[in-house]
């Protein structure tokens, strides 16, 4: 897989691994690069079959195949230890690594994420496959902000709307990959897992998201053996795009206090809301 490694170059440097969601891209993780590089060695990379990463997801694929080909990067990589932030999709396999290699992660950030499928997340994904079926790439690529974004967000920024669509349909990852990877994510269910997971996880939510609604992460994180929630007001599905001036700090923070140099951070469920 197409990957980038950025940041801290010592040799006692903590990793940080960003996984995207559905689009699979590292692009997404832009806003985050510069304030990560500061204080981290940055993996950034193109899931399979997305981006620069080429290649064909074959059917029957699943979350557990996205997981075991991150380990097998990292261990390419000679990374034995990382913290793994993951939005959305990402997040998932974020899950799927610390209950399969539970000795890679330092530390998980799962940034609008869920334990098994909700309603309305199904919903919306149904509406983007039928999209993509019936509509083409076009439709699909045009409809995927709606999504994403808040409404006023959206029209303060339509130039750049216009130059990411034009951007998306060029390197659009293909249609049978995109389907055979959103369902690989559609029948992930964690409910009975999750009590295995050890490494400390940030369950990340925004109140106006529209595509993930923040009780799954409320969920998510009670489940876990060491979770944490942290609740934005403001972002939509990817606050870390629309206001990452609220959404660094608190990313920094967590990974900071999970560092090796960090104190342990105490077992069991947190909450905090933050505007």
């Amino acid at each position: 897989m197409y990957y980038k490694v950025l940041g801290r170059k010592n040799a006692d440097a903590e990793t940080v691994v960003l996984s995207s969601g559905l689009g699979g891209s590292g692009s997404f993780w832009q806003p985050q690069l510069t304030m990560l590089a500061e204080h981290f060695r940055v993996v950034v990379y193109d899931q399979h079959g997305t981006g620069n990463s080429e290649g064909t997801v074959p059917a029957g694929y699943r979350m557990e195949d996205m997981a075991d080909e991150l380990a097998s990067m990292l261990n390419a990589l000679d990374i034995s230890r990382c913290h793994l932030v993951g939005h959305a999709l990402g997040g998932i396999i974020g899950l799927h690594l610390a209950l399969r290699y539970p000795m890679l992660l330092q530390s998980l950030v799962v940034i609008n994420g869920w334990t098994t499928l909700n309603s309305q997340t199904r919903r919306c994904f149904q509406v983007r496959q039928n999209l993509l079926l019936n509509s083409g790439v076009d439709a699909y690529v045009q409809a995927q902000p709606l999504f994403l974004y808040p409404g006023d967000w959206l029209s303060d920024h339509e130039a750049l709307l216009q130059e990411d669509h034009t951007h998306q349909v060029a390197h659009f990852q293909g249609m049978e990959n995109l389907l055979h990877r959103l369902q690989a994510l559609m029948e992930s269910d964690l409910t009975a897992s999750l009590k295995e997971v050890i490494a400390p996880t940030l369950a990340f939510s925004c109140k106006d998201d529209l595509l993930v609604p923040w009780s799954c992460s409320v969920d998510l994180a009670s489940r876990l053996p060491h979770g944490e929630h942290r609740h934005m007001l403001y972002g939509g599905h990817a606050m870390s795009v629309t206001d990452p001036d609220t959404f660094n700090p608190i990313l920094l923070d967590w990974l900071l206090r999970h560092s090796s140099q960090a104190s342990v951070t105490p077992s069991g469920y947190i909450s905090t809301e933050t505007s």
